[in-house]
């Protein structure tokens, strides 16, 4: 809270780009869109790049540590007058600055009434804050969980306020391995999202415990130090900035490995949908998938997308990420 609140005024302020990794090229539906959000919003925001899934249309979704709001003025504008967002943010001065555009946003974009919404409280907790069980279609986040001293209480929260079927599409900051007590107490460490990063294998023991998906890597992209005084205190662990998506898979919709074809509704992903590391569909064509893609596939938005068929000729082994 100090660190977010009092030390940094911009986002020039930090001392690392562990905040400010670029994930992929964006599409130009959310190129223009970020170009309607207020000028302080985007100043005060030090997220990592930008995290918006694909096929949103009236969707819900919750921004875990949402800042001063500029995803969420974002996303507000992608999931249309009949989505809603919402941002939750243990920082009162950065909830402060969300808020005070809420009418600004609302002209800009067109709107009869505002669809966001900001709360002040914790991701551990999002009962305190009044969300409820699956009420949300999408929960994301961007580079806050390495602040939540207990990262599976805030997959468990997720899991719980999701709706069946719907998607945790976060990014975040990992280590290589697990860090030591001097660096994991070290306060600047922990305001520039590397004294907090989970190692990596961590994250999908606690994903599996908690009931989602095996997490599926979207990107990945190593994070650049460039401080000698914080760089003799890390030592020989490497980090790194990395997107996932997680799902709540019914159990219903696990029915072994198929087929499926993309029939290219996406818009800004008409010919193709670049899934994650391991799954990219093209329009039209069929694709072989392991049973746990295909469940994902059946039970989520993305139903609508896709023709999936049950079983296949060659069944190859599941994907993992590398």
């Amino acid at each position: 809270q100090d660190y977010y609140g009092k030390v940094l005024q911009k986002s020039e302020d930090l001392r690392t780009n562990a905040c400010i990794t670029s994930a992929r090229p964006l599409p130009k539906a959310v190129r223009d869109a970020l170009e309607r959000v207020h000028e302080e919003v985007v100043a005060r925001y030090y997220g990592c790049g930008l995290v918006i899934p694909e096929c949103l249309a009236s969707c819900w979704i919750l921004d875990l540590g949402s800042g001063s709001g500029r995803d969420c003025y974002l996303l507000s504008q992608l999931v249309g007058e009949r989505g809603h967002v919402t941002g939750i943010d243990m920082t009162e001065g950065q909830v402060e600055v969300a808020k005070k555009h809420i009418a600004y946003h609302m002209d800009k974009f067109g709107y009869q009434k505002s669809n966001v919404e900001f709360l002040q409280g914790y991701m551990e907790k999002l009962g305190d804050a009044g969300l409820a069980d699956e009420s949300y279609d999408i929960v994301v986040s961007n580079c806050v969980i390495n602040l939540a001293p207990d990262k599976r209480a805030v997959l468990q929260e997720a899991y719980r306020v999701l709706k069946p079927g719907g998607e945790m599409y976060f990014s975040d900051v990992y280590a290589s391995q697990r860090l030591s007590e001097t660096v994991r107490k070290h306060r600047v460490l922990w305001g520039e999202c590397l004294a907090g990063a989970l190692y990596w294998r961590d994250l999908y023991s606690i994903a599996e415990e908690v009931g989602f998906s095996s997490p599926c890597l979207v990107t990945a992209s190593p994070i650049i130090i460039g401080d000698k005084e914080l760089e003799g205190i890390i030592g020989d662990c490497r980090f790194v900035s990395a997107t996932f998506r997680l799902f709540k898979v019914p159990g219903s919709s696990r029915t072994g490995p198929g087929q499926v074809i993309y029939n290219g509704g996406i818009a800004g992903h008409e010919r193709e949908l670049v899934f994650d590391a391991n799954f990219t569909f093209k329009e039209g064509e069929v694709v072989d998938v392991d049973a746990e893609m295909a469940a994902i596939l059946r039970s989520s938005r993305f139903a609508e997308e896709f023709l999936i068929r049950g079983g296949r000729a060659n069944a190859a082994a599941p994907q993992d990420c590398c």
